[in-house]
């Protein structure tokens, strides 16, 4: 077979303490999952079904362990926001997973950034459009590597943080999620059939903020890390 011109390589996470790399396949992002977040963007946080939106596996910028990424500043916004995010990845495919059976699903675990063009995300919000243009753009999701969840288990609590230049501007934990990780996988499962190299982003708390060219933002998730990105 050949292709009207090459296809690109698969987009690939580095995994802690092996030479082998995680393909991603999809992106998956649960919004307003904490309940916190949900008040500061003006909603209700009662716990409503969870919803989601996707962004393309190219949007995923794999940041290996003990480097700073220099993240370019993406154009027509004005308001570029970050959502400190734990990120949980698919490794056993599945349709309808039951929720005693949904961890069975993950592979491991990973800190991400959702990052956000907010000004055009509300326009179209208040528009009744979707969200991808301030969503779905180029590098909009940074990942640092995966850790196994053989090696850190799977944990329902531990500390989220995010700083810029030093200075707190997220802080919280993941007992916080209005929809753990185990409900999020067997729910969304029910709409889509996931399969392993499926990437979920399970939320960011409340602190959510814009940065500037210059700006190096830690992000850190207990268990797993921090994750380093500086605005260019």
């Amino acid at each position: 077979m050949t292709y009207v011109f090459p296809p690109e390589a698969p987009i690939a996470l580095p995994v802690v303490g092996s030479d082998n790399l995680f393909p991603v396949r999809r992106v998956y992002c649960v919004g307003r999952n904490y309940a916190a977040h949900a008040r500061e963007m003006g909603f209700d946080p009662d716990r409503e079904p969870p919803f989601f939106f996707c962004k393309p596996d190219n949007a995923v910028v794999p940041v290996a362990q003990g480097t700073t990424l220099e993240l370019e500043y993406p154009a027509e916004t004005s308001n570029y926001h970050y959502e400190a995010e734990l990120v949980a990845v698919i490794g056993k495919g599945g349709s309808n997973i039951p929720l005693e059976q949904a961890l069975d699903h993950v592979w491991g675990y990973a800190v991400g950034l959702d990052m956000t063009r907010r000004d055009l995300q509300m326009k179209m919000r208040e528009m009744g459009r979707p969200w991808e243009i301030g969503k779905a753009f180029d590098r909009s999701a940074p990942i640092g590597p995966i850790h196994p969840s053989s090696a850190v288990g799977h944990f329902e609590k531990g500390s989220i943080w995010l700083t810029v230049n030093g200075e707190t501007k997220q802080k919280s934990d993941i007992t916080h999620l209005i929809w753990s990780v185990a409900e999020t996988v067997s729910y969304l499962s029910r709409f889509f059939r996931l399969e392993p190299g499926d990437v979920i982003f399970t939320g960011t708390p409340e602190g959510v903020g814009a940065v500037k060219r210059g700006d190096l933002m830690t992000v850190g998730v207990e268990h797993l890390g921090e994750l380093h990105v500086k605005i260019v």
